[in-house]
């Protein structure tokens, strides 16, 4: 490679002579990015990077990330700022819309949420299909993808205003879908959504109440959960929602795409992280037995992995660990659960960590991951509901990349290339001469 000119890069192949000229598309903030669209047409090759961590598929005005300064950006908004003093729903009328809500604005857009909230009873009859311990994502993910058995009517995704209701309708029934699927795993009635409640407190409702008495509402919890969507509702170009992107470019229906998106986000290096973390805190198992681990997760022959520290973008603190680790203290001191064994466990595993030269050097820090487990778990939802709550959150991020993706006159399929090590031409044996 030759020296930079400009804001060209020259690749030149020392074999053929060949030279490719790859300009550099510069972002609002942040490191530009090489074009290499011309790459394979002038010298004939592509480019290889397993996992795509140095790959950019788009150009997206909505979240910004810089992983060595723990900066996350919504909007350009500071996710500190949002954290502190918005909520869930202005949150994501800000990332579907690009702006934040006048109060008019603000009300018309919860107010069209609500009026989305129930869901088909012929959906309600769906999950009596699954088993009883059918986990909750598998359930969630087939329903959602069913949705468009429904909807077809509203469905044009090049029609704007049917793209609109499309993300008003799932923003509004996914909770909804997720209650379901936790009450069918109790075999308890399905709960209905209340309409008088505010988002994050009908998830509660819906997840907790029983028809045979009043449900008494923890304002600590709703405004836990509240937080928790606030810190998940987008993360950029994550699988889950590169999954999205890539199910949807085929022109498939958005249900069909962020049903794709649910599945790749139960997966337990993404959204599955936080019910990990609980599990490697049952496979300690008492705060004496920290050490041990600790020395196990720095040999690196052990297969045991400190689940919930380090992040694969942040290479410092998860500015959203600062937030919800604060959120957590609180939590379990006003529900009276910081005497539980596991969560005693889990802040004792975190105080030990942060004073281990080993993870500080690395900058092995606990991430969001690690603090969600322990707030979901305290205020009561269990663990096979951690990813189905991660999933309610990030709807709102899979619909804005969806609805950015597709209103892009520059749209293609995605078509990731492929680096091919497989046996060169070689012609048919018949079976008898085998």
């Amino acid at each position: 490679m030759t020296d930079e000119t400009g804001k060209t890069f020259e690749l030149t192949d020392p074999a053929s002579g060949r030279s490719a000229h790859l300009p550099v598309r510069s972002g609002s903030i942040g490191p530009g990015g090489l074009d290499i669209a011309s790459l394979q047409k002038d010298l004939g090759v592509f480019t290889y990077d397993p996992g795509y961590g140095m790959t950019a598929p788009t150009d997206s005005r909505i979240t910004y990330i810089d992983g060595d300064a723990g900066v996350l950006l919504y909007r350009g908004y500071p996710i500190e700022q949002l954290a502190e003093k918005s909520s869930f729903m202005e949150v994501a009328y800000l990332i579907l819309i690009g702006e934040l809500p006048t109060a008019k604005e603000l009300a018309e857009f919860t107010g069209n949420i609500r009026y989305h909230t129930m869901i088909n009873e012929t959906l309600l009859r769906f999950f009596n299909g699954f088993h009883h311990n059918a986990h909750p994502m598998a359930m969630v993910s087939a329903v959602i993808a069913s949705m468009s058995a429904f909807y077809h009517d509203t469905m044009d995704i090049h029609n704007p205003r049917h793209r609109e209701i499309f993300s008003h309708r799932i923003i509004a029934k996914i909770p909804t879908i997720a209650a379901a699927a936790h009450k069918h795993s109790l075999g308890q009635p399905f709960v209905y959504p209340r309409n008088d409640l505010d988002y994050a407190s009908n998830v509660l409702s819906m997840l907790f109440a029983v028809p045979c008495e009043p449900y008494k509402l923890d304002p600590v919890a709703a405004k836990a959960l509240d937080l928790l969507f606030v810190l998940h509702a987008d993360h950029e170009q994550n699988a889950s929602t590169s999954t999205v992107r890539l199910a949807g470019s085929t022109g498939a229906n958005p249900y069909a795409a962020i049903s794709a998106g649910v599945s790749a986000l139960w997966g337990p290096a993404h959204g599955g992280a936080n019910e990990a973390v609980l599990s490697m805190l049952e496979q300690i198992g008492t705060v004496d037995n920290i050490p041990k681990f600790l020395t196990m997760a720095k040999d690196k022959s052990s297969h045991f992995r400190l689940m919930g520290f380090g992040h694969r973008v942040y290479k410092n603190f998860d500015p959203r660990a600062k937030i919800i680790r604060e959120m957590c203290h609180r939590v379990l001191a006003a529900l009276g659960r910081d005497d539980n064994p596991l969560l005693e466990l889990a802040l004792r595993l975190e105080e030990i960590a942060l004073k281990d030269e080993y993870f500080v050097s690395r900058k092995l820090y606990p991430n969001v991951d690690f603090y969600s487990g322990v707030i979901y778990s305290a205020i009561g939802i269990p663990r096979s509901m951690f990813t189905v709550m991660f999933a309610i959150a990030r709807t709102v991020g899979w619909v804005a990349h969806w609805q950015e993706m597709i209103s892009d006159p520059g749209m293609r399929i995605g078509r990731p290339r492929q680096l091919y090590t497989g046996p060169t031409r070689r012609d048919y044996v018949d079976i008898k001469k085998r």
